[in-house]
């Protein structure tokens, strides 16, 4: 855990860094947790998951150390060039789909051209639990923090954490970071139900689906204390800070929950912010650095 060097006065940011992963996100948790509860046997013809990224890569780097087959379908044409690179390099088969058949396999977590163990690491109860060891670690670092602001994507990051601090320290808020241009959740919350939103994410990848899952919205309604959103302008201005100050290098998603912390439109003075993932392109860094918002 370390402090955000461009925290403003008054405000103490701390970096729960799950970039440094060795998948570069926290995505080994959920996936690892999930992969390990299964029997052997029911490994045996490998692993499968949908992705637009970090998930892929986590399941690939579990399959190459049990020796085992790893498939992840991505979005065509909208996963990153750096996850791409990660997901061959680790040997993993890649399957591109377009957003329909994509969010149709995550809904009934199944494909029928893919023989396997479908992994899913956002309903599954062992990959809520994988992510909640990240509540675990943030109360041994920073014991009076008041709250943790996490990006929501499908909502499995911010319920896993949120769900063992209600256990452990009830008191302390998790907050789920959005974008100003896709906020599912957001969405919901006002509407009291789940909704269908535009979605205009950006550079930023992971994050801002059009809609819930349904299992997620009653989960996410019942254990997360609010929300906050961004604007694409206010996440680069963040991986720049980031890097600059910290030298540490997010990815869009990783980066919305310090924009929102940053933006100090929250009442707390001590947060949190989980920088989800690192895997950004080398393009959309530079781009970044010399003070542009990526298209």
């Amino acid at each position: 855990m370390v402090a955000l060097h461009a925290a403003p006065a008054g405000l103490q940011i701390f970096l729960k860094l799950e970039n440094l992963q060795p998948v570069a996100s926290f995505k080994l948790r959920p996936v690892g947790n999930a992969v390990l509860s299964r029997p052997p046997a029911a490994l045996a013809q490998g692993i499968y998951t949908c992705s637009s990224g970090n998930s892929g890569v986590a399941l690939a780097w579990m399959a190459q150390r049990l020796g085992i087959a790893a498939t992840v379908i991505v979005l065509a044409q909208q996963t990153p060039q750096a996850k791409l690179a990660r997901l061959q390099a680790l040997g993993a088969r890649i399957l591109p789909e377009p957003l329909a058949r994509w969010w149709q396999t995550v809904a009934t977590r199944g494909h029928p051209q893919v023989v396997g163990e479908y992994i899913d690491a956002v309903r599954d109860p062992a990959a809520l639990a994988g992510n909640g060891t990240i509540a675990l670690e943030i109360l041994e670092q920073v014991p009076d923090v008041e709250a943790v602001l996490v990006p929501f994507g499908g909502g499995a990051l911010a319920c896993g954490i949120a769900s063992a601090l209600r256990a452990l320290r009830p008191a302390v808020k998790v907050i789920a970071c959005e974008l100003d241009t896709a906020q599912p959740f957001s969405a919901a919350l006002r509407a009291g139900q789940r909704v269908t939103t535009t979605s205009a994410p950006g550079f930023v990848n992971g994050v801002g689906f059009a809609s819930l899952l349904p299992e997620m919205w009653p989960l996410s309604r019942e254990l997360i204390d609010g929300t906050l959103t961004v604007s694409l302008a206010e996440v680069a201005a963040a991986i720049r800070a980031l890097a600059e100050g910290n030298k540490v290098i997010a990815e869009g998603a990783g980066a919305i929950s310090v924009a929102a912390a940053l933006a100090a439109r929250h009442p707390f003075k001590r947060v949190c912010a989980v920088v989800s993932g690192g895997n950004l392109d080398p393009e959309v860094l530079t781009t970044i650095l010399a003070g542009r918002v990526p298209a």
